[in-house]
């Protein structure tokens, strides 16, 4: 009886009422609204699909399965994007063109040598669909597959019809330095900040029209999604989008980690905490925890830590640094604590430290400013301001482009 009494103390109602609460909280998908309300966008055209495995419904069928085994609706060719259509590549590699196996259908590679659909390959596609799960940071590539589509639809004069998913991060933070555009590349291709605050549906619209590609888009709404949302409040299932990008949590450390990319530290890439291991052989991760952690930076906690990775910088050798532990994701400063992750491993290793000479880094952060900062020993305070006006006049006209209010 006395261990009923003390079980029943516990607040476990609270916390099942809680966990329904998250889950009431169902955003519908732009491919379920697609199939739903607005199939005749489809209906009667030869349909091109540029996805991978994100492009999921609620109950995790593939778009692609949904639109193949559709009467109504004739999928005529696939194009799969960095990591290819089934996320079987790694960062980088390769993706040739191929028929897919389960469907029959040519598979045409978007990254690599070709990154935008040729007349070659849409020659038998009279409306084009993308389905693709973004991170909601500017260097991830998939927003850059997407505006190289619409440009080539509108080339080729055919409609492009995106479907709209959630910004895991939410939809309310913007910040970062706006990338200045001599510094364009496949990781940056137009000046947004760091963190843009907005869905795959208005970066669409938002390219379509700042940056003239005049498409004829289409952009299939969510319902249910809120700005105030993270994408664990959505209620959908979480599919990697890449497979360095594994988890929720990776999504939010990745503006900030991922500009460890363009150093001489490891990003965590060949461990399973990509992004949320940081580290080099040369560093003592006790000293760098102790010294991050003195900085009281808001909504993340850092352990020290050690690996080894299996790929990438510092395969096979032990590697020394700290782990990641985003606390409060409201409060959290990515970008920030990224400076600071760099600036503090700049300062205690001088010797050590480097910048990769290839000017990735001018490219991830956008400008080649914060790199010559660091490199004189200027505050992340001075740092962070030098790029407040640009993101100021960023904020006005990414309002006209908000569907979610």
């Amino acid at each position: 009886m006395m261990l009923m009494l003390v079980l029943s103390a516990f607040p476990a109602d609270k916390e099942v009422a809680a966990h329904k609460k998250k889950k009431d909280n169902k955003v519908t998908p732009g491919v379920e609204v697609l199939l739903d309300d607005q199939k005749e966008l489809l209906k009667g055209k030869k349909v091109g699909l540029i996805t991978n495995p994100t492009g999921i419904d609620s109950k995790m069928n593939s778009i692609v399965d949904l639109l193949h085994d559709d009467s109504d609706i004739e999928l005529t060719a696939l194009f799969g994007p960095e990591h290819g259509v089934r996320g079987d590549a790694q960062a980088g590699e390769y993706v040739e063109s191929y028929i897919d196996e389960k469907t029959g259908l040519p598979v045409y590679s978007l990254y690599g040598q070709t990154r935008k659909p040729t007349p070659e390959m849409l020659k038998n596609v009279e409306v084009l669909v993308f389905d693709i799960q973004d991170v909601g940071t500017r260097y991830y590539t998939y927003i850059y597959t997407m505006a190289y589509a619409m440009e080539a639809a509108k080339e080729n004069n055919i409609p492009i019809v995106v479907l709209d998913r959630p910004n895991p991060q939410g939809g309310l933070t913007v910040d970062g330095p706006v990338l200045e555009p001599e510094f364009s590349s496949f990781i940056g291709m137009y000046p947004i900040p760091t963190k843009h605050g907005m869905t795959v549906g208005e970066l669409a619209s938002f390219f379509n029209e700042e940056f003239n590609i005049g498409a004829d888009l289409r952009v299939v709404k969510m319902k249910g999604w809120r700005r105030s949302m993270d994408f664990d409040d959505t209620g959908l299932p979480f599919v990697l989008p890449s497979p360095n990008m594994p988890t929720v949590s990776t999504t939010f450390v990745y503006p900030a980690t991922g500009l460890i990319e363009g150093t001489n530290l490891s990003e965590g890439r060949g461990t399973t905490k990509p992004f949320e291991l940081i580290g080099a052989p040369f560093i003592n991760s006790t000293n760098l925890a102790a010294e991050l952690n003195s900085l009281s930076l808001s909504g993340v906690k850092f352990r020290a830590a050690s690996f080894t990775p299996t790929s990438s910088k510092h395969a096979g050798k032990l590697s020394h640094g700290v782990e990641i532990y985003v606390t409060d994701r409201a409060d959290f400063d990515a970008v920030t604590t990224g400076l600071y992750i760099i600036k503090t491993i700049h300062d205690m290793y001088p010797d050590d430290f480097e910048f990769l000479s290839n000017n990735f880094f001018d490219k991830l952060i956008g400008n080649d400013r914060v790199r010559t900062m660091i490199l004189e020993g200027a505050s992340v305070e001075e740092i962070m301001k030098g790029h407040q006006k640009e993101l100021h006049e960023f904020k006005k006209v990414r309002k006209e482009y908000l569907i979610y209010k």
